[in-house]
């Protein structure tokens, strides 16, 4: 699966399970590690936990593996590494603590749909 492809089958899994606030970074220029990274919230533990869970069962469904899930015991921020995509979905209040989209500001942010 392409990463373009990738990128969309997660902001659709994320819009599926009611995530907040998604954006989409293209960070191909700015890395070799991923191609896009792509931030949401949820709206308790409970939620967050489940938009990543919703992420890596469809990407399995199209036989794209998670290669590594992260911080799924304290469900504050999960990391779900796709490879090409980067999936980081966190609480409110730890996603405006830490506030990645500041340090990848100059890079391409693609908005909620993930599309230029």
């Amino acid at each position: 699966m392409q990463a373009e492809e990738l990128k969309d089958l997660v902001v659709t899994a994320l819009e599926d399970v009611k995530a907040q606030d998604i954006s989409v970074i293209d960070v191909r220029d700015r890395t070799s590690v991923t191609d896009f990274m792509v931030l949401a919230s949820g709206t308790s533990n409970r939620h967050v936990k489940s938009l990543a869970d919703s992420v890596v069962v469809e990407a399995k469904e199209q036989g794209v593996r998670a290669s590594n899930v992260e911080g799924a015991t304290a469900s504050d921020w999960i990391l779900v590494d796709l490879g090409d995509v980067v999936v980081h979905v966190m609480m409110p209040a730890t996603r405006e603590f830490y506030d990645l989209e500041r340090l990848w500001r100059d890079a391409p942010d693609l908005g909620a749909a993930g599309r230029e």
